[in-house]
């Protein structure tokens, strides 16, 4: 089927940017221009615009038009075995960049949904602990990640609450050896969507903004924790450095 109009517009606007013939803070042609451009109506062309409006390459200015949106600084995030056993990865990080990597998180207990259970080997409906986390680079939110944990391990132990208490903030290996389980497997899956309203308003990033999951599963004689944890395709690139014996 030939695709809608306003989609190519917008797909021929989208590659202009991204090959770099349209830049940051170049303004872009007028919903009047556009549509004699593609000989189509001036509403046609104005879903065009608001498709990328959504999808964060452009943005409109009130009286002005609009124009090619400044995106952040790219920067890597390693996924790296050797460096999950000392503590958190996303500190590590960050103090290589030479930026302060700090977090805000929120635990509740909860019952595990049929995915998560799957994941963490319990029923479904089993008790889990549940932490909300906001990871910030310099006093800026730059990923999100949800954690759950099985309580018929961690219930009444020190590492119960995964920021609080002596263990706090000591990354699940080293939370999880306190109490007598050995991580031994790190399993991550990688997909792409699109952004949620809630991830979207807690990171910054409009509407229609692409983001990469990173389904994480530790692992020792059993899983002792999964996560979802979402970036930013216009601030990350994932690398993974995996040791070869």
């Amino acid at each position: 089927m030939a695709q809608p109009a306003y989609l190519r517009i917008a797909d021929d606007l989208r590659r202009q940017i991204v090959e770099g013939r349209l830049t940051p803070g170049d303004r872009v042609p007028s919903r009047h221009q556009l549509a004699e451009q593609h000989d189509v109506s001036d509403r046609v062309a104005v879903e065009a615009v608001r498709l990328l409006v959504s999808e964060g390459y452009v943005e409109t200015r009130s009286g002005s038009g609009t124009y090619v949106r400044h995106r952040p600084q790219v920067r890597r995030l390693t996924r790296s075995w050797y460096r999950e056993r000392r503590g958190s990865p996303f500190a590590a990080d960050m103090q290589t960049q030479g930026r302060a990597g700090t977090w805000r998180s929120s635990s509740e207990t909860t019952t595990a949904p049929p995915a998560i259970a799957d994941r963490l080997s319990v029923a479904e409906g089993a008790d889990v602990m549940r932490t909300a986390y906001t990871f910030l680079a310099d006093g800026e939110p730059v990923m999100l990640s949800t954690s759950w944990e099985p309580l018929e391990l961690t219930r009444g132990t020190p590492v119960m609450l995964p920021e609080a208490g002596p263990h706090a903030g000591a990354g699940v290996v080293a939370r999880m050896r306190a109490i007598g389980q050995t991580v031994t497997l790190a399993a991550e899956i990688v997909t792409a969507r699109a952004i949620l309203a809630e991830e979207a308003d807690r990171l910054g990033e409009p509407m229609g903004s692409i983001v990469m999951v990173i389904q994480r599963t530790y692992s020792g004689d059993r899983p002792v924790e999964t996560a979802d944890i979402i970036v930013p395709v216009d601030r990350y690139e994932l690398a993974y450095v995996i040791p070869v014996d």
